[in-house]
């Protein structure tokens, strides 16, 4: 009888330990590890920054008491936008570090070179920044969840809007030659469709080219009168930079991850920038339009205390900064419930969520069928000292 009384408590308190205890890799009663991978260095190093802003969130994080009682260890690796890299990041955070899963990981092709590993050790891989199509897929990609827009919601985006503003020019692309690129390309293609050959004329480069000087003097020769540049900040800049020294003034559109001030319009020449289209879901916290706004205030007082020295003029901060935002609610609202099942649950119930630094209008939904962060973006136009946006927030359910 004693022993059987015995044996019934140990099983009740062996049911009553939250998952925390032994469940997940990186998980304790006081503490979450998580892992991260971003180009510090390398060609994409200025959109690499959104680790900082990630990490420097965290921080404020941990000096709020963490959430429900944990601390977290963001470990945060470099992959200098190299595949390779990347994969090997991958395999010491899962196997050495023993993170609960990975968050923010930026860059297309990384994410590629890690995909299959990471899902292999059943590691959900949440908020990455890409947009890469293939991503969004639910089916094929049931452990992760996207933290851009995707590259072919917004290549079709700035599609219509050429067909609306130059509706019978030609329209020139430059892209990068991997995933990203040929998403906006194909986007592209889809809108314009049979029209597609006659109307649009691109070009391509490879990340480890030194610049793309010749392939503008191309785009430039089909006499197009608008041009979209597809890829990341350091060849946006030249694009930018060439077309005007060249005496070329098309329309020129570049795509969200490009759209910094400091790693793309500063380094092109502000004054060659102006006119540039882009869309985004965030707020310019270098703008006095929105000086008096709250939201910008408490990013402007965060950045000031984590991280300090840095130019605030480089969003890819306040991307970071945002990405932290939606960890913690996420982490929110698993509780006590850190499995991974719980983690990738939670990631894709996001509901109504405002981001203070969001555009008015602009909510994160996430769900059993959309495991996309943003879906919502405007258009803006850089007027030399500020962007300004126009015409509505446009949804990628309807686009």
């Amino acid at each position: 009888m004693f022993w059987g009384i015995r044996l019934a408590c140990v099983l009740l308190i062996a049911m009553s330990v939250p998952c925390w205890a032994g469940d997940t890799p990186g998980v304790t009663a006081t503490e979450i590890k998580i892992g991260g991978i971003f180009p510090l260095s390398g060609p994409a190093s200025s959109i690499g920054q959104v680790g900082q802003g990630v990490r420097a969130y965290v921080q404020s994080i941990n000096d709020r008491g963490g959430i429900n009682g944990r601390k977290i260890e963001y470990v945060m690796l470099d992959d200098a936008y190299s595949p390779p890299k990347a994969f090997e990041h991958a395999r010491r955070l899962v196997e050495s570090d023993e993170v609960a899963f990975i968050f923010s990981q930026l860059g297309t092709a990384g994410n590629s070179a890690v995909a299959k590993y990471l899902a292999a050790k059943r590691v959900p891989t949440i908020a990455i920044v890409t947009g890469a199509s293939k991503f969004t897929s639910v089916k094929d990609y049931p452990l992760t969840t996207t933290g851009l827009v995707s590259y072919d919601t917004e290549g079709k985006i700035y599609a219509k809007y050429l067909l609306r503003a130059l509706p019978t020019a030609k329209y020139a692309i430059l892209f990068q030659n991997d995933d990203l690129g040929r998403d906006y390309v194909n986007a592209f293609k889809t809108v314009l469709g049979a029209d597609f050959d006659k109307r649009v004329v691109t070009a391509s480069y490879e990340v480890t080219e030194p610049t793309v000087d010749s392939q503008v003097v191309t785009l430039k020769s089909s006499g197009a009168q608008a041009l979209f540049i597809a890829g990341t900040p350091k060849f946006a800049a030249q694009a930018i930079r060439r077309a005007a020294e060249s005496g070329w003034k098309p329309v020129i559109l570049i795509n969200f991850p490009s759209s910094t001030i400091a790693g793309t319009l500063k380094p092109a020449g502000l004054e060659n920038a102006v006119g540039v289209i882009v869309g985004t879901p965030n707020k310019d916290p270098s703008d006095q339009k929105w000086a008096d706004d709250e939201g910008v205030k408490v990013y402007r007082i965060f950045f000031e205390r984590y991280l300090a020295g840095s130019d605030i003029t480089n969003t890819s901060y306040m991307t970071g900064y945002q990405q932290g935002m939606v960890l913690e609610q996420i982490l929110k609202q698993c509780g006590d419930d850190l499995s991974r099942e719980n983690i990738i649950r939670q990631a894709k119930s996001l509901k109504n969520l405002v981001l203070p630094t969001a555009l008015p209008g602009v909510r994160i939904n996430t769900s059993d069928s959309n495991n996309m962060i943003w879906t919502q973006l405007q258009l803006q136009r850089w007027t030399r000292t500020g962007w300004e946006q126009f015409g509505e927030v446009l949804d990628g359910s309807a686009e």
